[in-house]
């Protein structure tokens, strides 16, 4: 992220995140009357390009004017800078961009090749209890769907080849077709950590080209996102 991203996310408030976080937000905090005034006729640029606020429904918003300050709507920019945003009703907490704790891939993960198998969970004399054990046979491709639904920054997923080369293994915005990493791996770098910006992403596509006699291993309980 630039100098300028860096300093527009700093100046981030949550007094105008109401209208961004939907309306249970509101029906938990605790709110103050005040008068303000919604200032349309502020512009925005991002990185020299012109750019209106939106909502999560893709209406345009508008900044809000109080006692000579100018509040922005923290979801339009977040979104706009490619930073995750995410609200905790219980703590009445907004946080921006990576969280603190990674979440594991597993949950509700979904593929043909899904398996708590311990004869197949193994690799390199650690049990990983569970895995994406993609071992089918002949040239293919190995993928497999994930759903982080706009709530993480990054995507952190761990893989390895045996017994061969995965070429072009790819993370993909499966919404925009928008390729966020791809690289091969080889099975002589053992396991690997491939790390992807998912900010703003609701489904990932993730893929491999690898020949017959390849395995692909991804642990799913030490891939996670934050």
């Amino acid at each position: 992220m630039n100098k300028v991203k860096k300093k527009m996310t700093a100046a981030l408030t949550a007094f105008a995140v109401l209208g961004g976080m939907g309306a249970g937000v509101a029906a938990g905090a605790n709110l103050q009357a005040i008068k303000a005034f919604l200032n349309p006729g502020i512009k925005f640029k991002v990185d020299g390009q012109p750019v209106q606020l939106k909502n999560s429904s893709g209406a345009v918003v508008a900044p809000i004017t109080y006692n000579n300050t100018t509040y922005l709507p923290v979801r339009a920019i977040s979104d706009l800078l490619g930073v995750t945003v995410n609200f905790d009703a219980a703590s009445s907490t907004i946080s921006l961009g990576e969280q603190l704790e990674g979440v594991s891939i597993a949950a509700g993960f979904d593929s043909n090749y899904h398996t708590k198998d311990p004869d197949k969970t193994v690799y390199l004399d650690k049990d990983y209890k569970d895995v994406h054990f993609d071992n089918g046979s002949g040239t293919r491709g190995s993928s497999f769907m994930l759903y982080p639904d706009k709530k993480y920054q990054k995507l952190y997923i761990q893989v390895a080849a045996i017994g061969g080369d995965i070429k072009d293994f790819t993370i993909q915005d499966s919404d925009t077709d928008t390729v966020l990493k791809k690289q091969t791996i080889t099975a002589e770098q053992g396991l690997v950590t491939v790390e992807a910006n998912i900010a703003g992403v609701s489904k990932i596509y993730v893929t491999g080209q690898v020949e017959d006699g390849t395995t692909v291993f991804i642990p799913l309980t030490t891939s996670y996102y934050k």
